[in-house]
């Protein structure tokens, strides 16, 4: 109960003046602008929480705080506002929530339904194992379709290696599922990522869209949102 009307009073404020006492801000860690920044550091909350054996039937329950954005199937908003979640890899949302939390990952409008005065670390592991057995939405949203050959060679080129033909990710190296996310989401980040604004970007992603233009991200983005995991997906119906 405590955990709920805090979420509410943090809902109200981040609706309306989020500086306003009663919701903590977002801590600031050293993030990709730091010299010592090491990528995806096996250590702290996110070591913690990696050790913790999650359960779906308490992931349902401590998910309610996060279906309000995320929506209660996990598939986020097709405008881009908020990513698909169902289905994916629960090491990814782990160490998302860990930057989150730490503030390595800048996130205002999340923060506050993430941080530890609402969600404990093993409530965290419970919705990550949770949302990775959702299956993944088949109407997500997708490009424009203008640009789909240019969009698969630089996909190919570029990311198959990390993120899998099926853009399936890699559980272990914590790269993310793509197949099902929306386009303005992926084209959101993948900016940030190139333009320096996405703290906790993996170093490697950065070398390879640091000379992309605009409108080879949109390409490639296009294609990576027609991708297709078959094992997670919803049944067609």
């Amino acid at each position: 109960m405590k955990k709920l009307c805090f979420l509410a009073l943090a809902l109200t404020v981040a609706q309306s003046v989020p500086a306003l006492a009663g919701v903590p801000q977002q801590p600031k860690a050293p993030g990709i602008e730091s010299k010592d920044y090491i990528w995806n550091e096996p250590a702290g909350e996110k070591a913690e929480i990696l050790k913790l054996k999650g359960d779906t039937e308490r992931g349902r329950n401590a998910y309610r705080v996060c279906q309000g954005c995320h929506k209660p199937n996990g598939a986020g908003l097709p405008d881009g506002t908020y990513p698909q979640l169902a289905g994916q890899h629960a090491t990814v949302l782990i160490k998302q929530m860990a930057d989150v939390r730490d503030g390595r990952r800048e996130n205002p409008k999340m923060f506050p339904f993430a941080g530890k005065h609402i969600i404990d670390v093993q409530e965290i592991a419970d919705v990550a194992i949770y949302l990775q057995n959702m299956k993944i939405p088949h109407d997500n949203g997708k490009g424009p379709g203008t640009s789909l050959a240019r969009g698969k060679e630089l996909y190919k080129n570029d990311c198959q290696v990390c993120h899998g033909e099926n853009g399936e990710g890699n559980e272990k190296k914590f790269y993310p599922v793509l197949a099902g996310q929306h386009y303005k989401y992926m084209l959101r980040q993948i900016a940030n990522i190139r333009d320096g604004k996405r703290r906790n970007a993996n170093p490697k992603m950065v070398k390879v869209v640091q000379n992309y233009t605009d409108a080879d991200m949109e390409a490639v983005v296009d294609y990576m949102s027609r991708l297709s995991m078959p094992e997670r997906s919803a049944a067609r119906q």
